[in-house]
């Protein structure tokens, strides 16, 4: 009798083990695909503000027709853009490079660069890459918290049997990434 209530309790203990593993997987899950859904909000975000900023610099800047060609051709990529986090986050760098150029273009016009809704466009734009890199940080710290969840023992066994899968982290461009890094030069 002893024995049947020792192998009952074992049992249960199990049990509740896999239902506690379980559950904290769902979350995980859950969590990585709220973090993937605030990176996609944001990035739509940014592309509904390109054509605005395009149509303003188009006004000041019509030597630099190919600048806005280009930034007009890369946010047509990044609407059609792929559906894993790879190519995602490719064409988000591209556009980012490509964003970068406009703003080079306004640095050379003295009027562009005062005209109020050009620097409305660009505050918000700027935000929008802040609210960007927080969801990126978001959705890459809720994929390694899964990912070590799915790797760990004895998880691992759970999450091997029901389907789990590790994600992708999303990479920013080494170029990108590099500048970053680089010391800005300040001058008062």
């Amino acid at each position: 009798m002893t024995a049947l209530i020792v192998i009952g309790i074992i049992v249960l203990v199990v049990i509740i083990a896999g239902v506690a593993m379980y559950n904290g997987l769902v979350r995980l899950n859950v969590r990585t695909d709220e973090a993937l859904s605030d990176i996609t909000v944001q990035l739509k975000r940014r592309l509904d503000l390109i054509p605005n900023l395009v149509n303003t610099v188009k006004g000041y800047a019509k030597h630099e027709a190919e600048v806005l060609e280009t930034v007009a051709k890369e946010r047509a990529g990044a609407i059609s853009g792929g559906g894993s986090i790879k190519e995602t986050a490719a064409a988000d760098n591209v556009l980012t490079g490509a964003l970068k150029s406009v703003f080079a273009v306004a640095e050379s016009n003295p009027d562009l660069k005062a005209n109020q809704n050009f620097l409305q466009l660009q505050a918000e734009l700027t935000d929008t890459e802040d609210k960007v890199q927080a969801a990126r940080r978001f959705y890459n710290s809720s994929a390694r918290d899964l990912n070590i969840k799915i790797k760990t023992f004895p998880t691992s066994i759970f999450a091997g049997m029901l389907g789990f899968k590790t994600r992708e982290f999303y990479e920013v461009d080494e170029a990108e990434a590099a500048a970053v890094n680089k010391p800005v030069d300040v001058n008062f």
